[in-house]
């Protein structure tokens, strides 16, 4: 049950993406179409209480409710770079907006994009690892939690591996080669005071 609910939740997030994009530029519903992306934090919400209930109700920890504490990190940490990201290109396709910029690709910038990114996953890692422990406290059994405590191993190794990735980018700064150029910031053109306005990553999406 848990797997499915997480399948439908990324389901569910894309198609209420899809759904919010086309209102605020195809509809030209704009203030719609951010009430549409504001509801994607539900999923993560509904996603928390249905694996809280299930161990209450005396099912064992296991890989399931480590995968969905996971997924609820992950998108709690990238849910809004992504949908800031998407929006740029919607509203240069759909609605005539500037193209949206590209993440630099060389030198100081590539590296201060890249730990950007690192300290997303550091975020996601985090929030991931509070709500397994939370899940350990919870149900008070060490034997019964081998499979919770696990899985904070494996979001610690992610950190770790992202962060040898970019501090890679730090040490070793990517150098544009001939007829190459850099890009500016990360940001997505069109991505500021009006383009997601107030819709935040999905558990804050």
């Amino acid at each position: 049950m848990i797997v499915t609910l997480i399948v439908i939740c990324e389901v569910g997030f894309w198609v209420l993406l899809a759904a919010g994009l086309s209102l605020r530029y195809l509809a030209k519903m704009p203030r719609t179409g951010a009430a549409v992306l504001l509801c994607e934090p539900l999923l993560e919400v509904v996603l928390l209480v249905v694996t809280v209930l299930d161990l209450r109700a005396g099912a064992d920890p296991d890989w399931k409710h480590g995968l969905a504490a996971l997924y609820i990190g992950y998108t709690a940490a990238f849910g809004h770079y992504t949908v800031r990201w998407l929006d740029g290109h919607a509203r240069h396709r759909l609605a005539g907006g500037p193209p949206p910029v590209k993440p630099p690709r060389f030198g100081a910038a590539r590296a201060r994009h890249e730990v950007k990114l690192w300290l997303r996953t550091v975020a996601g890692a985090g929030l991931a690892a509070a709500l397994l422990q939370a899940g350990v406290w919870y149900v008070d059994d060490p034997e019964r939690t081998a499979s919770l405590t696990s899985w904070q191993g494996f979001a610690g190794r992610a950190v770790l591996i992202h962060g040898l990735i970019a501090l890679s980018y730090v040490l070793w700064p990517k150098k544009p080669k001939d007829g190459d150029g850099g890009h500016a910031p990360e940001v997505a053109a069109g991505a500021g005071k009006d383009a997601v306005g107030p819709v935040e990553d999905r558990a804050g999406r």
